[in-house]
């Protein structure tokens, strides 16, 4: 259980290592994760909103969707998804296309410099995620993979692979 004894002063009352206490310290990295995240994103040649970034990020990840898929994936209105990729067109990351069997659907494709943009983002975050982590002792580097791996495993019903011990649950 959670006690909130001031401002910041987040404690779990119990066990140092029981769900509660580990699922405050997840969220606070994930907290640290996002920051780091946003400041990739934010230095990147072409700053991008994190609204932006989760467009071009979507159409990467599901080429060619058309802008009612895009909304729905984004949890985002049509207007919404079409101011937003009216400001990805007009930067050069976003092209809309006819479908070549439908003529009334319309493509959204990322262009050379969108996928250019997402690189570099991807890449801002990875050499930032590296420096935190040579920071961090080899066996604690190995330690957080093996519970990144289990986390993973528990939350996608898989068993624990082979030679790795079964959480605590």
């Amino acid at each position: 259980m959670t006690r909130l004894d001031g401002p910041g002063d987040d404690r779990v009352e119990g066990s140092g290592d029981g769900p509660d206490a580990v699922a405050l310290e997840i969220a606070n990295a994930v907290e640290s994760l996002t920051d780091l995240w946003s400041l990739a994103a934010q230095e990147a040649a072409l700053r991008l909103s994190l609204h932006q970034l989760r467009a071009l990020r979507t159409l990467q990840a599901a080429p060619e969707l058309n802008l009612t898929a895009l909304a729905e994936r984004l949890d985002i209105g049509l207007p919404t998804a079409s101011r937003l990729c009216d400001r990805l067109e007009a930067a050069g990351m976003l092209e809309r296309s006819l479908h070549p069997q439908n003529r009334r659907e319309v493509r959204l494709i990322l262009t050379t410099q969108g996928h250019r943009v997402l690189d570099e983002v991807a890449s801002r975050r990875a050499q930032a995620l590296t420096a935190a982590l040579t920071a961090m002792h080899p066996a604690e580097r190995s330690a957080l993979s093996r519970g990144m791996k289990a986390f993973l495993a528990a939350r996608s019903g898989a068993p624990p692979a082979l030679g790795e011990p079964p959480g605590n649950r």
